[in-house]
């Protein structure tokens, strides 16, 4: 298959080399502003890999929907501006695979939700969830994925496509919940990053256990299966989110306690924005997400929000 890989990031780069590796023809595209993009140009490498020779480089975003299919890996808040780019190139009949995880600030929609919205209606949504890091991938060791889309053909083409011995995908057959969860689970790690900045790590089996449980019950008042909290979008991708040195949202928020500078992209940070006021949309509690939301957006202190924690009334933990 001919791939266009739109996003030349961490994971954007993996994705084009992954699929790569696997024996698709692929082109990664990048803007020409971009340093990501330009010390790609230069050396082929960045901080995480090196791509093969048959890895196309374009900064000609107009070519990428030319493509079987189009796989995209950019800042969730920046995703309704692209999507309204690449209809105007004509992007029709082919799946847009969105290869991020988070939720769009101001309207609460899921990132499927704004391609259907944005994109033409012959281009189906797929969304490539779930736990592992550039680094682990490369270094060969395996992760277990999902594809989802509300597309089914779409989905087991996909699966089967981009199957290998590195990732095993699963077919998803949730996209609120899958989609929510995996947005969610970046404000769980920055809570978990705050723990460890504060020396309170031993709070992270309780985080994990009630971070599961408030966002199953928003995916249900939105009208997904809550049981997904528990799949791989979420808590199966709790380990490399909430414990792992690779995450960036984990690395922000032990940063954000300690006065350490970081310059990474955690798209939990905007997704705490957003999933607070999904939250309050669809009235639901989401006492962590609205403890680390407090702390990121309304300068209360960490030992205040956790103390808040710690104070509310008595709860039935089932």
């Amino acid at each position: 298959m001919r791939y266009s890989v739109i996003g030349c990031g961490r994971w954007g780069t993996f994705i084009a080399w992954y699929l790569s590796s696997i024996g698709h023809e692929v082109t990664l595209y990048g803007r020409e502003s971009s340093w990501h993009m330009k010390r790609l140009m230069d050396s082929r490498a960045n901080d995480y890999l090196t791509l093969p020779d048959k890895v196309n480089l374009s900064t000609r975003m107009e070519d990428a929907p030319e493509a079987d299919a189009v796989f995209i890996s950019v800042g969730a808040q920046q995703f309704r501006d692209l999507c309204r780019t690449l209809r105007a190139y004509g992007l029709k009949d082919r799946p847009a695979v969105l290869c991020m995880k988070g939720l769009e600030i101001g309207t609460g929609c899921r990132l499927s939700q704004v391609a259907a919205q944005e994109l033409d209606p012959s281009v189906h949504a797929a969304v490539w969830l779930g736990p592992g890091h550039v680094q682990d991938f490369v270094r060969g060791i395996p992760n277990c994925m999902v594809i989802d889309s509300d597309d089914e053909p779409t989905k087991r083409t996909l699966t089967a496509a981009l199957s290998g011995g590195l990732i095993r995908f699963y077919l998803g057959g949730d996209m609120i919940g899958n989609e929510t969860g995996a947005a969610a689970k970046n404000v769980i790690g920055i809570a978990a990053g705050v723990l460890d900045g504060m020396g309170l790590s031993s709070l992270k089996g309780a985080l994990m256990a009630r971070g599961a449980h408030e966002i199953a019950r928003l995916i249900g008042r939105l009208g997904g299966k809550e049981i997904s909290a528990y799949g791989l979008c979420h808590l199966g991708d709790y380990e490399a989110t909430v414990f792992s040195p690779h995450s960036h949202n984990r690395r922000f928020g032990e940063a954000f306690v300690t006065g350490t500078p970081f310059t990474g992209l955690a798209e939990g940070y905007y997704t705490a924005k957003a999933i607070v006021d999904l939250g309050r949309q669809v009235d639901t509690e989401l006492p962590i997400c609205e403890a680390v939301y407090a702390s990121l957006y309304e300068h209360v202190d960490v030992r205040e929000s956790i103390d808040a924690l710690f104070r509310r009334t008595t709860k039935r933990e089932f």
